[in-house]
Order: C-alpha cells, then structure tokens, then sequence
C-alpha cells in the first residue's frame, strides 16, 4: 500500500531529530561543565576566551574550545565573534552555579545521563519484563536524583509544604517523631531536624549505600543528636507512634506501594499524618504530553519503573501515576482523608490521614 509523504513534514521531523541528538549529547557536556568547574569560572570571571577558561579551570583548551561552542550553539554561554569571548549569562549562571536556586539544574543532567549510561541494562530488562534495582545503577543516578530533587525542597518544603498539613508545623516545634522513608541520601530528613530542633527523626530507605552517605552527611550537618538513619523498607521499618511520616517521590518507585501504605498506618498516632510527595502528574495520559511529562515517562522508563518491577509485588506505577492512582493505594491500606495540599511544576504534595 502505497503512502504519499508530506516532503516538508519529514524535513521538519529530521531536523526536530538533529535537536533531539543535540540534546542528548548536551547532557553529558553540562555534567562536564559541572565537573570540571567550567560554569563556575565562566560565572565568576566574566567574558573568557577558551584558552582563559582552560587556565582558570585548569583544564586543556583544545576540550574546551569545542565544549564553549557547543554550549553556545545550544544557547547555555553567548559568543562574542569581535572578542572570541563566551559569557555565562546571570540566568544560566544561576541555574547551573547556584546550588541554594530551586532552578539548580546540574542533577537533573547528571541523573538524565546516569539514565542514558544504564539503558543498555534496562533494554536487556524490558525484553523479558524483569526488574532492575535502583541499588544497580551508577553514581550519576543517585547523586543526580539527590541534587535534582534537593532544591525543590529546599524552597518548598518548611516554607510550604509542611504549613501545608494540618496542625503539623506546631508538634514539630513542640517536639515530634517523624519518619522519613524512603529517604535516599537523607536530604529531606536532615532538612526538617534543621529546621525543628526539638523533633526526633528516622529516615529509612532499603539501599544501604544511601544510608551511609545519609548517617555522614547528618553529622557533616551537626544533627546526627536527633537524626538516625536505618536500612529498611518502606513496608517494614522500626517502630510506631510517629507523629508524621513523609515520603519524598519514592512511593511510585516500590514494588509494594499498598503494603508501604498499610505500615504507615499502622506507624501513625490516631491524629498523626502521612505527607506524600510525588513527581508532578495529571491522572490522563493526554494531560501529561508537556516537557515535564516527558522527562518524567523517560525516567519513568529508566528508573522508576524496572526499580518497582525488582521488587516484590513489583505494582509499577510509574513516575506519571498521578493523584488518583495515588489516592487509590492509600485509602485501600485504610486512610479516611486524604488531599492535595500543595503543588510545583514539579511536585504533587498530599495529605492522609488515618
């Protein structure tokens, strides 16, 4: 059967094509920027030539020379053709140097090309429907997942998200119990025992290796006196009593969110809260077709989904489960209340309680 081609819509297509190469090259160039302290020089000294930028990082220009004009082709450095300068402009310099901006964007690239090194891994997977641990990935994942996420909460999490919940910022202040599981690196556990001293916190996650990076940077960060953290999973972790449970866009990544859900419930006090923060999600699947969604259904792809698919029960919803889907698995594990409280273009913040 023969099927006329629109000539101009191919040739749109191939070049939208060359901008997706492009990109994807451009993420492992921004991790080398990164790396190597390209950006950080760029932003602290102003228009450089390549071989000045080479001095100043100490690294080799002929790299350089062809890393500068690729990031101005993509438009991350200006190029000033009269001087043969390049300028990191305040904008980009403030997505890419400031780790304390929540738009420090160098995690989000690093754990994008963490993604893209492993999928030979996870193509292997997707043929026979196995599983793949997110204690299987490299480096670049889990450091790239923490310094995505991190500024996000940093921004949000004790202006917003937690005033958010009902009556909770008062027995934080007061002096409450609360478990962080699902942890990672511990960067949300160690950010709420900073910002209420007279709480006690638990962060739990099943990879032990997160677990000792969190344990070192709760006593790099003078907490380690109210912080405690253990290896477990989130369907199984220590104790009970909790005054708020929070779990930071790890729910959708286990292989038993319902069976997470029902030890929540049981962990809580009567009145106590669980706070769930999931990646941003409109419940259709038509919602979602924007870059956000896009990024996501990637990750989704690489990571979040093989990592569910390793474990028991191996449910698998997905970086885009979005609210209903979310609601459904914890009003089954018992929870009467449950709403969304807050959201970014980036994050759904939830409320349950028992």
């Amino acid at each position: 059967q023969h099927t006329e081609i629109n000539e101009t819509k191919l040739m749109d297509f191939v070049f939208r094509a060359v901008g997706e190469v492009g990109a994807t090259l451009n993420a492992a160039l921004v991790v080398m920027g990164d790396k190597l302290g390209l950006y950080q020089a760029l932003a602290q000294a102003g228009p450089l030539t390549a071989a000045e930028l080479a001095e100043r990082s100490g690294t080799a220009e002929r790299y350089v020379r062809e890393w500068l004009n690729a990031q101005a082709a993509g438009g991350f450095v200006t190029y000033d053709p009269e001087s043969g300068r390049y300028v990191l402009p305040p904008e980009q310099a403030m997505a890419l140097t400031d780790p304390g901006s929540p738009a420090y964007l160098p995690g989000f690239f690093q754990l994008a090309l963490g993604s893209v090194l492993d999928s030979p891994r996870i193509m292997e997977a997707a043929r026979t429907g196995a599983g793949f641990g997110w204690h299987e990935h490299g480096i670049d994942v889990l450091d790239g997942c923490e310094r995505f996420f991190r500024p996000g909460y940093n921004a949000n999490l004790i202006s917003a998200w937690l005033p958010a919940l009902d009556g909770v910022v008062g027995k934080l202040e007061r002096g409450a119990l609360v478990a962080d599981a699902g942890c990672g690196h511990g960067s949300s556990t160690i950010l709420m025992a900073q910002a209420f001293p007279r709480s006690v916190f638990v962060g739990t996650d099943y990879h032990d290796g997160s677990i000792q990076t969190a344990r070192q940077r709760a006593s790099d960060a003078a907490v380690g006196d109210r912080v405690r953290f253990e290896t477990a999973a989130a369907s199984a972790y220590e104790g009970d009593g909790y005054d708020l449970v929070t779990m930071f866009d790890c729910l959708h990544d286990m292989g038993d969110p319902l069976g997470a859900a029902r030890r929540v419930h049981a962990s809580l006090k009567p009145d106590g809260t669980w706070m769930i923060v999931e990646p941003y999600a409109a419940d259709r699947v038509e919602e979602n077709l924007n870059p956000v969604g896009r990024a996501y259904y990637g990750f989704s792809t690489l990571l979040c989904t093989p990592a569910s698919l390793s474990q028991e029960v191996g449910l698998a919803l997905g970086a885009q489960a979005g609210e209903a889907r979310i609601r459904d698995v914890v009003t089954s594990a018992g929870f009467t209340r449950f709403r969304r409280v807050a959201e970014t273009p980036f994050n759904l913040v939830f409320e349950a309680r028992p």
